[in-house]
């Protein structure tokens, strides 16, 4: 870093005085430059002499009919202007940054959300937030986390709960698992399924790294399920897995929000849904502690809660200070 001359500092011109010059500059005419901005004539000419003096050079040259500018003035008078639009910039930022629900929001999804969310999230931020400039990533949860942590994304749509330190996790809803089966199955169209029965199905399953893999297995270990029960195809999304459900390759789990794109275009394909309490899984945002937008975002929350009132899912209300989420 440069070193400062505090001499020098004592003289840098103030915005005023670089506003009085630029509109002399502009109208050349004294008494017409300070009405566009709102000053008197004597204090326009004090300012413009002050700032020749700050500068150390005439920038005006001052006759009985008109108003000049020196060579100098001419030249200085374009930087004059470059500087006073910046500073309207920054103001205007710094506005845009006050202002909850403008600019740019970077949110991140988890591939089982994104498809059956997004509509529900899309449609609020353009009827309710049309300022906000949302920028959508389908990723993997752990890339999701790595992104939030380096400042690359803003806010995270995922499963929960993540464990991580330095993560708030504002909850949105829980939704249930289903099963989904081949047509003509025992168990389809039942509304009393027993977990314990995922103890022996052919369960087809997402590949490493989605986070309903995990939960599924979770689930399946509850219900009894041993380690040696095989599963013995997976695939990389929600659409795949079905397809080979109606392929007769086995049974699947799939989110309650999820059942009706997926199983809806299929006619081979039944559900089947779990006796209470029913496995399930929590939706919920995911924010960096201690964020500058943690009010902007607890409000974004509350309004996809109710957004979302209409999804096969039940809300949660937000937690009280160190407590869980209500259902």
């Amino acid at each position: 870093m440069g070193y400062v001359n505090q001499a020098n500092k004592a003289k840098q011109p103030s915005l005023s005085q670089l506003r009085a010059f630029a509109a002399v500059a502009e109208h050349l005419h004294f008494r017409d430059a300070a009405a566009s901005i709102g000053m008197s004539q004597p204090a326009l000419s004090g300012a413009v002499s002050a700032l020749e003096v700050a500068l150390g050079v005439q920038l005006i040259e001052r006759t009985t009919r008109k108003v000049l500018l020196s060579p100098a003035g001419e030249r200085l008078a374009v930087r004059a202007d470059a500087v006073l639009e910046a500073v309207g910039e920054l103001m205007e930022e710094a506005e845009a940054v006050r202002a909850p629900f403008t600019g740019v929001l970077r949110l991140g999804v988890i591939p089982t959300v994104a498809p059956y969310l997004l509509p529900t999230v899309l449609r609020l931020v353009h009827e309710r937030y049309p300022e906000l400039d949302l920028q959508v990533h389908e990723e993997q949860t752990s890339s999701l986390l790595e992104g939030l942590a380096a400042g690359r994304l803003d806010l995270l749509l995922l499963a929960v709960p993540l464990g991580v330190p330095g993560v708030t996790e504002l909850p949105l809803f829980d939704e249930d698992f289903v099963l989904v089966m081949e047509r003509g199955h025992e168990l389809g169209g039942r509304r009393d399924i027993p977990r314990e029965t995922l103890r022996d199905l052919p369960l087809l399953l997402l590949d490493e790294g989605h986070c309903l893999r995990d939960q599924a297995l979770d689930i399946c270990r509850e219900a009894g399920r041993t380690q040696g029960a095989p599963v013995t195809t997976t695939a990389a999304g929600l659409s795949t897995l079905v397809q080979l459900v109606a392929g007769g390759l086995g049974v699947t789990l799939l989110p309650r929000t999820a059942v009706t794109v997926e199983t809806a275009r299929n006619e081979s394909l039944i559900t089947g849904y779990f006796s209470d309490p029913a496995p399930s899984r929590r939706v919920a945002l995911a924010v960096r502690a201690g964020t500058a937008r943690h009010a902007e975002f607890e409000e974004f929350a509350a309004a996809l809660r109710e957004a979302m009132e209409a999804l096969p899912v039940r809300t949660s209300r937000e937690a009280p200070e160190g407590g869980t989420p209500q259902k």
